[in-house]
């Protein structure tokens, strides 16, 4: 299939709560193939999908807010992916109360399970995606492996490889033992070495210590990768525009190059 690259839309939130449709166009314009939009639900269903239709992108996933997959909601939510066309239904950070231990965390990972035989039944899956507190040990483990090895191989591991370095573990020791699990993932540039750890966000994909050659290469060998996500935060060297294409653009010229 090949290397195909999206956009988490989170990157560009500003833009895109001013101007949904201009923001995918501009986003298409780049070259990118798909997004993954994140939060509440902003707009009917029949918008987002009219945007999509129009531009001609393809919604690789939703960063789903937890309530949303609760039984209460879980129907409306199911609904509404339909209606986009939408099959992954990330997970993308939990309430504090739910992984304050590591038993917490395996309670957790039981609902995952369960969630992801229910959503099955409508041809989607759910998976989570890390910050770097899933790599904070809690109870002599980290939560990320709590999670994911006690999970059933169908819920995706939505490894974000920025945060993996932010949360001082190794990015390759963190994805491999998940092959074909990584359906999507998250790209993000990461330099180690700041004083402020969050500064390390602060740099382009190239020109920061992500392990790009290896880690794409294995994405697309082993892990079963369908989506390679950007999501780019500074703001600090580009607009949240010229981020999104500045990534895209490096990405492009390293595979052009044969570096993965």
């Amino acid at each position: 299939m090949g290397y195909r690259y999206a956009v988490e839309l989170y990157s560009v939130r500003g833009e895109l709560e001013k101007d949904l449709t201009g923001t995918l166009e501009k986003v298409r314009d780049m070259g990118y193939e798909a997004v993954e939009f994140f939060g509440e639900f902003k707009h009917p269903a029949r918008v987002i999908k009219e945007a999509l239709d129009k531009t001609g992108l393809i919604c690789c996933g939703w960063h789903t807010p937890w309530s949303y997959v609760q039984d209460d909601r879980f129907d409306e939510t199911v609904a509404y992916f339909k209606e986009i066309g939408n099959q992954n239904v990330i997970i993308p950070g939990l309430p504090r109360e739910l992984t304050n231990s590591k038993e917490a965390w395996l309670k957790i990972a039981e609902e995952f399970n369960r969630l992801s035989e229910k959503l099955k039944k409508h041809g989607m899956r759910i998976g989570y995606h890390n910050h770097a507190s899933e790599f904070f040990y809690i109870d002599g483990e980290q939560p990320f492996h709590i999670l994911f090895s006690n999970t059933v191989p169908d819920v995706i591991v939505q490894v974000d490889n920025g945060h993996v370095l932010r949360g001082g573990a190794d990015v390759m020791a963190a994805i491999t033992p998940y092959a074909g699990r990584a359906k999507s993932v998250h790209l993000k540039p990461y330099k180690l070495g700041c004083m402020d750890l969050n500064d390390g966000y602060d740099t382009m994909i190239g020109e920061d210590d992500v392990p790009w050659a290896e880690f794409m290469a294995w994405c697309l060998k082993h892990g079963g990768t369908e989506w390679f996500i950007v999501e780019y935060e500074s703001e600090k060297l580009y607009t949240p525009f010229e981020g999104i294409e500045a990534c895209l653009k490096a990405l492009k010229k390293m595979e052009a190059e044969g570096r993965f």
